[in-house]
C-alpha cells in the first residue's frame, strides 16, 4: 500500500487553510482568536514550523501589538471619562437635527482620524464615539454611521504612511520621502475617498432620510480625566506624526502615550486601573500573533520565493499590466486571508523582487483598500466588529459582503487607475 503521508509542505497549507478559514466565518460564533491560536500551535505539535519559528513569528509582530495596546487604553480612557460622550453631543448639535449631515460629519472625521492615527484607531478610537453620538442623537438605525467608521478607515489609509501600518511593511527600508508619497498617493487616495462617500451615501441615503434625529442640547462640561484623555489623543497624534519624520517603528510610541494617559487618569482617580483594562478587548492580540505565525509557517513553503519570481517576471514583461494584477490580485486575496497575513507575504515578495514604486504602490493600494469588500478583510474592521459587539451590535459577513462590493469596487478601480495611468 502506497503511504498516504502528506507532505510538510502541503500539511502547513492546510492547517493554515483552516484556521483562516476558521477566522474568516467564526462557526458556533467562537471567537477569531481561538482558530488562529489552534493553527499556530498545531504548526508547532506536527513539527512543522519549529518553536524557535514560533517565537520568531510572534516576535514579528511586536510593533503591532505594541500599537494596538496604545491605541486600546486610549480608547476605553476616552469611553470610561465621558469624552466620547461629549464629542458625541457636539456632534448632535453640528448636526441640527440633519441624518445627513451627521453621515457627513462622521465621514469627515473618520478622515481625519485614519490620515493621522491610522486606520485601526478609527476602529477603535472613532467607532465607539460614534455609537454615542447616534445614542445621543436618539437615532433608531446607527448601522450606516458605523459603516462609514469602517469603510472610511480602509479608504484613507493611503494618504500618509503612517494612516496605515501595513504601508511601512510594503515599503519597508525603501519608504518614499513624504513629498514623493504624496506625488504618488494623493490622486489615488482623494478618489478612494470620494468613491466610498458617494456610495455610502446611494446605499444609505434611504434610510438615513427616514430618520428623526434630536437636535440635541446642552452638552455639560468635560471632567478633568476626560480632558486628560483628550489631550492624550493629541500627544499620540504628534508623537506618531515625529516618530514617521524620523522613519521610527510607530508601536513603542503610541504604548507609551497610551501607557502615560493611564498613568496621568489612574493617578487622578486615585485608583480604577483595573476596572479599565478588563474591559479591553485583549483577545486582538493573540489573533494577530496567531496571523504572523501562520505566515512564518507560509514562508518556509517557499512560497515568499515563487510569488517575488512571478511578480518580477511580470514586471519585466508589462509593467503595466503587472501593477493591474498585482494591486487586484492583493485587493481581493486580502479578504480570503485577512490583510495582515497577505501584507506580510506582498510585503516581503516586493521587496525581493525590487520592482517599481507604482507596482509596489498598487500592492499598497490593494492592501489598504481591498479589505472593504468583506468583514474579515482587515485588521481595522475586525477591531470595528469587536466594537460593535460590545455595544450589543452585529453585522454578518453577507450583510458587509453585499455592502462592501457595492463600495469596494469603484475606489479601487478609481485609485489603481490614478496611481497607474496619472
Amino acid at each position: 500500500m502506497g503511504s498516504l503521508a502528506l507532505s510538510p509542505h502541503l500539511l502547513t497549507w492546510i492547517i493554515a487553510g483552516v484556521a483562516t478559514l476558521g477566522v474568516v466565518s467564526r462557526p458556533f460564533g467562537l471567537p477569531e482568536a481561538l482558530f488562529a491560536v489552534a493553527g499556530a500551535a498545531l504548526l508547532a505539535v506536527f513539527g512543522l514550523l519549529p518553536l524557535d519559528g514560533v517565537w520568531h513569528g510572534i516576535a514579528k509582530g511586536t510593533d503591532v501589538y505594541l500599537f494596538l495596546i496604545g491605541m486600546m487604553l486610549l480608547a476605553e480612557i476616552a469611553r470610561k471619562e465621558g469624552l466620547f460622550d461629549w464629542v458625541a453631543g457636539h456632534a448632535v448639535r453640528a448636526a441640527k437635527g440633519s441624518a445627513l449631515r451627521l453621515f457627513a460629519l462622521v465621514y469627515g472625521v473618520g478622515i481625519l482620524v485614519t490620515v493621522f492615527l491610522s486606520n485601526d484607531a478609527c476602529a477603535v478610537v472613532l467607532t465607539p464615539a460614534v455609537y454615542y453620538a447616534t445614542r445621543a442623537a436618539k437615532v433608531k438605525n446607527p448601522l450606516p454611521y458605523l459603516f462609514s467608521c469602517a469603510f472610511i478607515a480602509n479608504a484613507a489609509s493611503f494618504v500618509l504612511p503612517i494612516s496605515n501600518p501595513a504601508n511601512l511593511v510594503v515599503f519597508a527600508e525603501h519608504m518614499p520621502e513624504l513629498s514623493r508619497w504624496l506625488a504618488l498617493f494623493t490622486v489615488p487616495s482623494i478618489l478612494a475617498i470620494a468613491a466610498t462617500f458617494l456610495t455610502l451615501w446611494a446605499t444609505q441615503a434611504k434610510v438615513l432620510r427616514a430618520e428623526r434625529l434630536s437636535a440635541g442640547g446642552a452638552v455639560e462640561a468635560l471632567p478633568t480625566t476626560g480632558r486628560i484623555a483628550g489631550c492624550g489623543l493629541i500627544l499620540t497624534i504628534l508623537v506618531l506624526l515625529g516618530a514617521s519624520a524620523l522613519d521610527l517603528e510607530l508601536g513603542l510610541p503610541t504604548f507609551l502615550a497610551g501607557f502615560a494617559t493611564f498613568l496621568v487618569v489612574v493617578a487622578c482617580k486615585r485608583g480604577g486601573g483595573l476596572e479599565l483594562l478588563k474591559h479591553i478587548s485583549w483577545g486582538v492580540l493573540p489573533l494577530v500573533a496567531g496571523l504572523f505565525v501562520l505566515v512564518e509557517a507560509l514562508e518556509t513553503t517557499g512560497v515568499l520565493q515563487a510569488l517575488a519570481n512571478q511578480l518580477q517576471a511580470a514586471a519585466q514583461a508589462t509593467p503595466e499590466r503587472a501593477a493591474w494584477g498585482a494591486g487586484l490580485l492583493v485587493a481581493f486575496g486580502s479578504n480570503l486571508v485577512n490583510n495582515l497575513p497577505a501584507g506580510l507575504l506582498a510585503g516581503a515578495a516586493v521587496q525581493t523582487a525590487q520592482v517599481s514604486e507604482k507596482i509596489a504602490g498598487a500592492v499598497l493600494i490593494g492592501i489598504d483598500l481591498g479589505p472593504n469588500l468583506s468583514i474579515t478583510g482587515s485588521l481595522a474592521t475586525l477591531l470595528w466588529l469587536a466594537a460593535l459587539r460590545r455595544e450589543g451590535l452585529s453585522v454578518s459577513f453577507w450583510q458587509f459582503l453585499r455592502l462592501g462590493a457595492v463600495v469596494m469596487i469603484p475606489a479601487l478601480l478609481l485609485a489603481l487607475a490614478a496611481l497607474i495611468h496619472l
